[in-house]
């Protein structure tokens, strides 16, 4: 079995799932891929499922049946990929707007360089996003900003989705207790590793926005994110994890 596995959640992906597959199993280090599908009325989880018959061995599919958010979808997944043994588990978007190719750049930097959470970060060497709108670019950026001011973590990119994790992190982390299942699920998630006192390092990687398919941000994720942070740094300081 391979040491390391890429989660794709998907919902309404068709136009870049197997596109996004094809790619990841193409780079020269071998990596595993689990698709966490949300019942997606497009047909996503079919084509997956298609698929499998080249590649048996190393994709593979978690149905879910209903659209209960990115965080719980993760959690679903880290829980299956525990499960299986895997060392290195990966966030990453089905959209290309992390580029398979850095995929071993996080590797390297939790496999070699010893980190425990290597993230994909998109300021940590400027501003490296690409065919965003400035309203966008702004919102994120400040988005991570605010979040460093609140938290007090020494991380210039709170918000990526592009993550690799040691198993032993998401093994330290109670998965049950995160609440957040949208876009302040990633803030979360380096939360509570920063309080468990793990190695964050952040990689510096170019992030482009999808060409296919439709956007999954929403003026609720992005409250959850700003109002919920607080109220998370908040219960932080009374040991509530």
């Amino acid at each position: 079995m391979r040491d390391a596995i890429v989660i794709i959640p998907t919902y309404n992906e068709i136009e870049n799932i197997e596109a996004i597959i094809r790619t990841v199993f193409a780079q020269e280090k071998p990596f595993d891929v689990l698709v966490v599908d949300d019942n997606s009325p497009d047909l996503t989880a079919l084509k997956v499922k298609q698929l499998q018959d080249e590649f048996s061995d190393r994709l593979f599919l978690m149905e879910r049946k209903l659209k209960t958010g990115l965080g719980t979808a993760y959690i679903d997944g880290f829980n299956w990929c525990i499960a299986k043994g895997y060392d290195y588990i990966f966030e990453m978007d089905a959209d290309f707007s992390h580029n398979p190719k850095d995929l071993i750049k996080l590797y390297n930097a939790c496999h070699v360089e010893g980190a425990d959470l290597a993230i994909g970060s998109r300021y940590i060497d400027g501003v490296n996003v690409v065919n965003w709108p400035m309203t966008r670019i702004l919102l994120s950026y400040f988005a991570s900003k605010y979040v460093r001011f609140i938290t007090r973590m020494k991380i210039q990119d709170t918000t990526a989705g592009f993550v690799c994790y040691k198993r032993n992190v998401l093994e330290t982390i109670d998965l049950e207790s995160v609440k957040f299942v949208g876009y302040a699920f990633q803030i979360e998630m380096k939360f509570k590793a920063y309080l468990k006192k793990f190695k964050i390092v952040e990689v510096p990687v170019i992030f482009t926005d999808r060409t296919k398919g439709k956007s999954k941000m929403s003026g609720s994720i992005i409250n959850e994110a700003i109002f919920g942070v607080l109220k998370m740094k908040i219960k932080s300081l009374f040991g509530k994890e």
